[in-house]
Formats: C-alpha cells, sequence, structure tokens
C-alpha cells in the first residue's frame, strides 16, 4: 500500500497534466473539425471548378453509391452532379482515395456528362515524395488523363505522353505514385460508371 501511495505522490501532476492535455486535444478537435472539413469541400468545389470549367454549382447525388475498393473492402462515394449556369448537366464529380508510396493518396476525379471521357483530376491530399511521387501534381502528368476514355487504363513506361489516349506514361523514378494514381481511377471510374448506369443516372440517352 506504502508503495502505491508512493506511486501517487510522485506521478499526480504527470497524472493531471496527462488528462487536461487530452482534454485540450478532445476539446480543439472538435471545434476545429466542422472547420476543417468546410476547407476541404471549399478546395474540392475549387479544384473541380477547375477540372470542369462550365460548371457553376455542384448536386449530390442522394442514391447512395458503393464500389468495392482494389482491396475488397466496399467504400461509398459521393458523387456530385456538375451543372451549367443554364441548367444542363456538364459532368460528374467525385472523390477517390488508395493507398500510394508513402502514405494515403486522395483524388478529386471528374468526367463529362455522358461519363466516358475523363475531364482530370486533382490531388486533394497526398504525402509522396518531394520531386518524384509528388510529380503526381504536375501538369504534364495530370494533362495525359484530359480527355482519355473512362474506362481501363494502363500504365506504361515508354510513350507519347501528349498523345491521349488509355495509355498512360509513368513518372520515371516514381513508378509506385503512377501505378497508385492509375488503380486508384481505373477501380473508381468502374466502380462508379456501373453503379451510374444500374441506377439509370447514365446510359439509354441518359446524361
Amino acid at each position: 500500500m506504502s508503495k502505491v501511495k508512493y506511486f501517487i505522490q510522485q506521478s499526480w501532476l504527470l497524472i493531471v497534466a496527462s488528462f487536461l492535455f487530452g482534454l485540450l486535444i478532445a476539446v480543439t478537435d472538435a471545434g476545429l473539425s466542422p472547420r476543417i472539413e468546410q476547407n476541404k469541400i471549399n478546395k474540392r468545389n475549387r479544384l473541380v471548378g477547375g477540372l470542369l470549367p462550365e460548371a457553376k454549382s455542384f448536386i449530390a447525388i442522394e442514391t447512395p453509391m458503393e464500389i468495392e475498393s482494389a482491396r475488397g473492402k466496399k467504400e461509398k462515394v459521393e458523387v456530385y452532379k456538375a451543372m451549367s449556369e443554364a441548367g444542363e448537366c456538364v459532368g460528374w464529380s467525385f472523390n477517390a482515395a488508395g493507398s500510394g508510396f508513402a502514405d494515403k493518396i486522395e483524388l478529386v476525379v471528374a468526367v463529362d456528362a455522358k461519363f466516358e471521357k475523363i475531364a482530370g483530376f486533382d490531388v486533394l491530399a497526398s504525402s509522396e515524395t518531394p520531386g518524384f511521387g509528388d510529380q503526381i501534381k504536375y501538369d504534364y502528368y495530370r494533362s495525359q488523363f484530359k480527355g482519355a476514355p473512362a474506362e481501363q487504363l494502363k500504365l506504361v513506361s515508354i510513350g507519347e505522353p501528349k498523345k491521349i489516349d488509355a495509355q498512360i506514361v509513368g513518372i520515371t523514378g516514381a513508378t509506385v505514385s503512377s501505378t497508385a494514381v492509375v488503380d486508384i481511377l481505373n477501380t473508381f471510374l468502374s466502380g462508379v460508371k456501373a453503379q451510374m448506369k444500374e441506377k439509370g443516372l447514365i446510359g439509354d440517352g441518359k446524361e
């Protein structure tokens, strides 16, 4: 009993400090979470606006989308309908994520109204190696996807980056990051497209 008493006497300040510190983190997180989430939404809308310049507003599709990720897990995907000022559908957008070389890669993807071509993608979050893997953010790499078919893409080591087709030329020295982006897009493009066809949102003359 004396040992327990001695321990409490010697460590009470550390215990109280740890408790208060943990409480402070929880309160701060609760206070900042809405702002962080709103900042992420604002960034997403800004990036999609660059991919679909004709879009003036984005309407979240109420019909839930669920795809099977590369790891076999079910993932929910929020799909947004991009609308022009005249009220016409000019495309669709959704977030897509997967494992990169360093950590998780989060992308925002846009396709045309018929879901036939990729309007482009941009990077929401990435911790890929500076000067190598982070080149997935560079225009020269991303421009290969703009106008490419919204179907299975193939990563190649040699080719013409300016040629728009289903072949994507990988980043020299960053094969893992290049592969990650192509895998993420292949998984989400096929999954979301199949779900949207099944729910009657595209196909059969629909946008």
